[in-house]
């Protein structure tokens, strides 16, 4: 299980995705203000990595907007993972830590395959070794770890990762009320009562 260090992280989380956002093309502001609303962790088996998924609300334009921005912590760079960069932060405990997008990083993608298929549990945000019941799981029933991952793909409000013949989809903007399906992940929302987070396409060409 991961610990949870109650210490400072400089520059905070919230300022380097506000740094980063604007780069993405599922990005719909222009200058990010950004408030930290929820989300989950999930352990590295190998107790390595850091692996968070945090909702952000952008209040800078006329409209309140929700995104999901999964992150890794690492306490040295991803091999191949310069442009999957979010940026590097200083934490109170651990030192220099290189901060990634989620979507890229295999330990992350892991993670998410062995939550989808029941394999593991989503953890509080701020807790050490705790489950976090708050986050509805349904499960990809029968699926089989070992398929091929592929190259993920940004969207307009969502990333795909492929995985073998289906997809795992992080929704980057999650407006929509969750509603289930084979292989999904919700979890409450400060602009909505449930929201979707990631779910699996079937369907994937």
């Amino acid at each position: 299980m991961a610990v949870i260090h109650q210490t400072t992280v400089t520059p905070s989380k919230s300022d380097l995705v506000a740094a980063w956002l604007p780069g993405q093309q599922w990005y719909l502001g222009t200058t990010p203000r950004l408030d930290k609303v929820g989300g989950f962790r999930l352990d590295d088996p190998a107790g390595e990595v850091g692996i968070e998924f945090v909702l952000f609300v952008d209040d800078s334009g006329p409209d309140q907007v929700l995104y999901q921005v999964p992150m890794t912590y690492r306490g040295a760079p991803l091999p191949g993972g310069d442009s999957a960069l979010i940026g590097t932060a200083e934490h109170g405990v651990l030192g220099r830590r290189w901060i990634y997008d989620g979507t890229r990083d295999p330990v992350a993608i892991g993670a998410v395959i062995d939550l989808l298929t029941g394999r593991t549990a989503a953890q509080a945000q701020s807790l050490s070794d705790t489950a976090d019941p708050t986050v509805v799981v349904t499960p990809a029933e029968n699926w089989s770890v070992d398929r091929e991952l592929g190259v993920a793909v940004d969207g307009v409000a969502h990333t795909d990762v492929p995985w073998g013949a289906a997809a795992v989809r992080f929704h980057r903007v999650p407006v929509s009320l969750w509603v289930g399906g084979a292989g999904s992940v919700a979890a409450p929302s400060a602009l909505g009562p449930v929201v979707e987070l990631i779910s699996v396409l079937t369907d994937w060409a």
